[in-house]
């Protein structure tokens, strides 16, 4: 009822303003979705049966990225509204505000599986929102996200249920992978230092240390001090830690400091961490990202 209003009225205005493009008028579910990860997941999820808007673009970065005025419009109009929760889209949270009091209906997958806290610098005990580094995690996003469709007018069930199963099924597989590339390191050299904190789930699920981040707490948006960096480099000669991951469109220069820093032949990788790729670039599906991420992570501290 709620939709064929809303239908109505953009319907009225178009009329008015002859020529006017109307966002979200479309005959198909409206589903938005806050980063680029979970647009992903969500078309997997869903397929061709809603049109998806992602508000973050490839390459961002999801704790600065900002949205037009028209797409936060878009928020509150929508079917569904999927955002990750647990701090990480710091400058979207008035906007998702909003949509919740107009009554969009809302997910937020940070709350739909088992949040694992940040163990170390600034933001230690509070919950880490880059569950996105644990497939298994993923799945209960997986869950939540068909559960949630199954209320939207115009998704057909079994269409649906068949394309969340497949995609369960991939991430079943991608886990099972990791577990394999993993299982070859040795237990002392799966030791992480990066460039913020940022793979707590990877570490947990996997069997890895988290030695340090160069930027001691969740956001990217926080600096290090000089003793920040003293006492990481310190860390990083005492575990022997062989490469520092920093993410790909993150600037490396505090990590090359870091390494320059530690006084020993310390690698610099780049990882996907945050943010999918354009295609071409590496990671434009939250599959390849997690593969891509694998290998690299394997190569850089192997023996």
């Amino acid at each position: 009822m709620r939709r064929a209003v809303l239908l109505a009225v953009a319907a009225a205005i178009a009329l008015i303003v002859p020529g006017c493009a109307q966002p979200g008028t479309s005959q198909e579910p409206q589903i938005v979705v806050t980063t680029n990860i979970l647009g992903d997941v969500t078309r997997q999820v869903l397929g061709d049966q809603a049109t998806v808007t992602t508000l973050m673009q490839p390459d961002a970065d999801p704790h600065s990225f900002e949205i037009s005025a028209q797409e936060a419009a878009l928020m509150g109009s929508a079917d569904l509204v999927v955002s990750n929760g647990l701090g990480l889209e710091e400058g979207l949270q008035q906007h998702l505000d909003r949509a919740s009091a107009a009554g969009a209906p809302m997910l937020v997958a940070g709350e739909v599986i088992d949040a694992v806290p940040y163990s170390s610098g600034d933001a230690e005990g509070a919950a880490d929102p880059h569950f996105w580094t644990d497939p298994a995690a993923m799945l209960d996003v997986v869950n939540a996200l068909e559960a949630a469709a199954r209320d939207i007018e115009g998704i057909e069930q079994g269409t649906l249920a068949a394309s969340a199963a497949a995609y369960r099924d991939q991430l079943t597989e991608l886990d099972s992978e990791m577990t394999a590339a993993f299982a070859a390191l040795p237990k002392e050299r799966r030791a992480l230092v990066t460039n913020h904190h940022v793979f707590g789930y990877l570490a947990e699920r996997f069997d890895f240390r988290v030695i340090g981040a160069v930027i001691p707490g969740g956001t990217t948006l926080a600096a290090p001090s000089a003793a920040d960096l003293r006492q990481l480099s310190q860390a990083i000669n005492t575990a022997a830690v062989p490469t520092i991951f920093t993410d790909s469109s993150q600037p490396d220069r505090l990590v090359q400091v870091l390494a320059s820093e530690a006084g020993v032949n310390v690698q610099v990788r780049e990882l996907f961490t945050e943010s999918l790729t354009r295609p071409g670039g590496g990671a434009p599906t939250y599959l390849d990202m997690m593969r891509a991420n694998t290998d690299r992570i394997v190569q850089g501290l192997a023996p």
